[in-house]
C-alpha cells in the first residue's frame, strides 16, 4: 500500500481499515486479510 501511494504522488495514507475473515475447510482453515486506505498529499 505504501509503495502504491508513493507511485500516485502521495506522501501519507489515512483512514486505514483492516478487515479479516476466517474461511473453514475440511482440512483446515485460512485467514483472509484485506487492508484499505486513502492516499493523500500534504
Amino acid at each position: 500500500m505504501k509503495e502504491k501511494a508513493f507511485q500516485l504522488g502521495a506522501n501519507a495514507i489515512i483512514g486505514i481499515d483492516v478487515d479479516y475473515e476466517t474461511i473453514q475447510g475440511q482440512t483446515g482453515s485460512m485467514l483472509m486479510v484485506s487492508i484499505t486506505g486513502t492516499a493523500v498529499q500534504f
